[in-house]
């Protein structure tokens, strides 16, 4: 079984026992009043940096188990990431749904919940702990409950970055109506990466159309975030390298690499 199967029967499970709870977070959904991470990306005049909070994963373990989450977030936002996304789940990645509510009620930037959505009372979840964008993945479910959960979230004002790994996935992406559109350089079965993932998307993306293309994992240096947007990325999504970092503000402002720079 692959590591994103694994994910998934987790998801399942876990699924079951919030549709199980008495309380329904519908009845307690307000509005999250941040800032569209779309806008800011589309009218970028720099590679913009999505700043993660990563406890640990499933392919390099624990990266920084005692990490407070609101610390990290306000150095993210001062060193001028665009949003910070904040992982939720518990068993693969020690993240929590307290760590998202902790960074919004903190955080005035566009703040995502990365976690593997396969239902909508997850989204529910997530926007009762503050989240202003969803992650869906494109590998993680059959195209009719991908629409399904995009229209979802659409529909509670939420954003949705949806992941792809390649080509095929990308036209899925295209045909539900995504508008930010990451790439996981990350291989979710295996787990190995490839900056050339970005490169391949990048050949097929509609960039004359209203949609950004977000380069997500395997970005540890400033040439790599060059290598990306001068592929047409609009924005990077970092987290081991930010949270490895002893110099946050320095690795995180080398990868604002401004659109006049990626002429040669």
């Amino acid at each position: 079984m692959t590591i994103l199967a694994q994910i998934l029967e987790v998801k399942k499970q876990e699924v079951e026992e919030l549709l199980s709870q008495t309380s329904s977070y519908k009845s307690t959904l307000t509005s999250i009043d941040k800032p569209s991470l779309f806008e800011t990306l589309y009218n970028a005049n720099h590679l913009h940096v999505i700043s993660e909070i990563k406890r640990a994963s499933p392919s390099k373990g624990l990266i920084e188990g005692n990490v407070n989450p609101v610390e990290q977030a306000l150095t993210y936002e001062r060193a001028g990431a665009a949003a910070i996304s904040v992982l939720t789940d518990q068993q693969f990645f020690k993240g929590s749904m307290q760590d998202l509510q902790a960074v919004s009620s903190a955080i005035n930037l566009p703040i995502l919940c990365k976690d593997f959505i396969v239902h909508h009372t997850q989204i529910d979840q997530a926007k009762e702990y503050g989240a202003s964008v969803i992650l869906l993945i494109v590998a993680a479910l059959d195209q009719e409950s991908l629409q399904q959960l995009f229209d979802y979230a659409t529909c509670l004002e939420l954003e949705v970055l949806v992941e792809v790994h390649d080509v095929e996935e990308l036209q899925i992406a295209l045909s539900i109506g995504a508008q930010l559109i990451g790439v996981n350089n990350r291989n979710l079965k295996t787990f190995e990466v490839d900056l050339r993932n970005t490169e391949e998307i990048a050949a097929h993306f509609p960039f004359h159309e209203q949609r950004v293309l977000i380069s997500e994992s395997g970005i540890r240096h400033a040439a790599d975030a060059a290598y990306v947007a001068q592929l047409g990325a609009s924005a990077i999504l970092v987290g081991e390298t930010l949270m490895r970092s002893k110099e946050i503000d320095e690795t995180l402002r080398s990868f604002h690499i401004k659109r006049g720079e990626l002429v040669d």
